[in-house]
C-alpha cells in the first residue's frame, strides 16, 4: 500500500472499520480520506484516525488512487454517478461494498471503462475479524488485486471468487451468517439460564464455547464433521442432543434458510436499475 491514497466514500461502520485496520497494518493516516454528508460523522472519523473528512465525495476522491463506495445500495447511484460526473476517474481502482449492486450497474453509472471489485464484507470486520469475499471486472490488473485484498485483509479473511453470482451465496453465507451464530447462541444461553445457570455465567460460558469451537475448527487438519464426531462419544450426553437435532431435521431448516437468504440477494439485486 506505500504511496497509494484510498478514499471512501461514506465513512459508516464498514468504513470505518476498514480505516481502523489500514492504520493497524501500518498504512499512513494521510493516505487515507473519507467523504460524508453527515457533519458529525465527519467529526467523529477525523478525530479518531487523523484522516482528512470531506463533505463534498469526488473532492475526496479526485487524488485518490482507490475509490471505496461504502454507502447504502439506495444511495449508491447517485453517489456513483456525482463522483464520475466531476472528476477523470481513469487508472482509478473502484471497490464497492454496496450490497446486491451489480458490476454492470457500476460500470453503466461510471459512464466509461473502469477497473471495478465488488466486495462482500460482513459484520466481524467491525472487530477486525471479518470474512470478506471479492470479485473483479476483466479490466482489472494483477496489481490492483492484490491492492484490494491488501485492504480487506487488514479487516480479516478475503476470498476471491470464480463468477460474479457466487457473491449472492457468499451473502447466504458469511454476510448473514453472523446472525445464524448469533440465534443459536441467544437459544441456547436462553435454555441455559432457565435450567438454573446464572445470567452471567450462560453468557460467558456460551460465548467462550462458541469461540473455542471456531478456533478448533480453524486451527485443526480435520473437517468439521470429523470434529462434531470426536466430541460425540457413542451414548453419551452429546449424542442425546444431536439425535434431537437429526430427528428435528435441522439440515433441512439451514438448507431452507440459506436458499432463502440466497434467493433474497438476487431479488435485491435485480431491483436496482442499470
Amino acid at each position: 500500500m506505500e504511496n497509494f491514497k484510498v478514499a471512501f466514500i461514506g465513512s459508516g461502520n464498514i468504513a470505518s472499520s476498514m480505516i481502523g485496520g489500514l492504520i493497524a497494518n501500518g498504512v499512513e493516516p494521510q493516505q487515507l480520506v473519507a467523504a460524508d454528508s453527515d457533519s458529525t460523522q465527519q467529526q467523529l472519523i477525523a478525530e479518531k484516525y487523523g484522516i482528512r473528512v470531506f463533505d463534498v465525495n469526488y473532492d475526496a476522491a479526485k487524488d485518490a488512487d482507490v475509490i471505496v463506495f461504502a454507502v447504502k445500495p439506495g444511495q449508491m447511484q447517485k453517489v456513483v454517478q456525482e463522483v464520475s460526473e466531476n472528476i477523470n476517474i481513469k487508472n482509478k481502482l473502484i471497490l464497492s461494498v454496496a450490497a446486491g449492486i451489480k458490476l454492470q450497474s457500476i460500470e453503466n453509472w461510471l459512464g466509461q471503462p473502469s477497473s471495478v471489485i465488488r466486495v462482500m464484507p460482513n459484520m466481524p470486520a467491525l472487530i477486525q475479524a471479518g470474512a470478506s469475499a471479492l470479485y473483479a471486472n476483466t479490466l482489472v490488473e494483477e496489481k490492483q488485486k492484490n491492492t484490494a485484498e491488501t485492504i480487506m485483509r487488514s479487516v480479516g479473511t478475503a476470498i476471491w471468487l470464480n463468477s460474479e453470482d457466487q457473491l449472492d451465496t457468499v451473502t447466504a453465507l458469511s454476510g448473514s451468517g453472523p446472525a445464524y451464530f448469533f440465534y443459536f447462541m441467544e437459544l441456547i444461553e436462553s435454555r441455559a439460564i432457565e435450567m438454573g445457570l446464572d445470567k452471567e455465567d450462560a453468557h460467558l460460558l456460551t460465548i467462550e464455547t462458541a469461540l473455542g469451537a471456531a478456533k478448533m475448527a480453524l486451527l485443526s487438519s480435520s473437517n468439521l464433521k470429523t470434529l462434531r464426531e470426536q466430541v460425540t462419544s457413542p451414548g453419551g450426553t452429546t449424542e442425546e442432543a444431536l439425535n434431537i437435532f437429526i430427528k428435528g431435521k435441522l439440515d433441512r431448516l439451514i438448507n431452507s434458510a440459506m436458499d432463502a437468504a440466497k434467493k433474497r440477494s438476487i431479488e435485491l439485486s435485480k431491483s436496482f436499475k442499470d
